[in-house]
């Protein structure tokens, strides 16, 4: 049996998994999103009890592996009562791991706002918090958007480190073709494939997207 026609006769098992994937990818970068800027801005404050604790997180959370991760929260956790379905913690693991990327971008993002903002926005009365919410933030988050892209490709590529707790996106349905019906490489072949498309696709549409930030700029 050829790739093609493998593929055709299991595509139900392909379908299940990108769902699976694209839904794991875009719940870990729009809260991984939410939770970097959170550890952001608590990183650049002035209060030192903040800023350490950002760093901290942040430091762990990008110095630790992320299957390491994944297991204490999965397995980890339970010896203290917890327990999580496969597919929650899959997706803790992995907008967490996402957040203290986004984190140091969204403090690159910030910092590199012009100093003049800040002090023109407080000469015209406005508090320091005001200035970041409606003057700092916007311009930053304009520009780490193609980054934040970009760690959403990173996303979907490492979603597949989720499949060990049983997670069925599309390398754990890879395997279960492997398993039960004998095919060593056609489903990883496949599964490879697919990971490429979708990553290629999205990486193309960042192209257009920053290019059309470049225009309005």
């Amino acid at each position: 049996m050829g790739l093609y026609s493998f593929f055709v006769e299991n595509i139900d098992y392909y379908i299940t998994g990108v769902k699976y994937t694209l839904l794991l990818s875009v719940v870990a970068v729009v809260l991984g999103f939410i939770l970097g800027a959170v550890f952001a801005l608590m990183r650049l404050s002035s209060i030192k009890v903040l800023s350490w604790i950002a760093a901290v997180y942040i430091e762990f959370l990008r110095g630790t592996p992320l299957l390491v991760q994944l297991l204490i929260i999965h397995y980890g956790l339970s010896i203290y009562g917890i327990n999580f379905p496969p597919l929650v913690s899959g997706s803790i693991a992995l907008f967490i791991n996402s957040s203290a990327y986004l984190a140091e971008v969204f403090r690159a993002g910030i910092q590199g706002v012009d100093r003049g903002q800040m002090e023109a926005a407080r000469s015209l009365g406005m508090t320091k918090g005001m200035a970041t919410r409606h003057i700092i933030l916007p311009q930053a988050i304009k520009a780490v958007l193609p980054a934040i892209g970009n760690e959403f490709i990173v996303i979907i590529k490492e979603s597949s480190i989720v499949s060990i707790i049983g997670v069925m996106e599309i390398m754990y349905n890879a395997e279960v073709l492997r398993g039960s019906l004998f095919e060593p490489m056609k489903p990883l072949l496949i599964a490879a494939i697919i990971y490429f498309i979708m990553t290629f696709s999205l990486s193309k549409l960042l192209g257009v997207f920053e290019r059309k930030l470049k225009t309005s700029d």
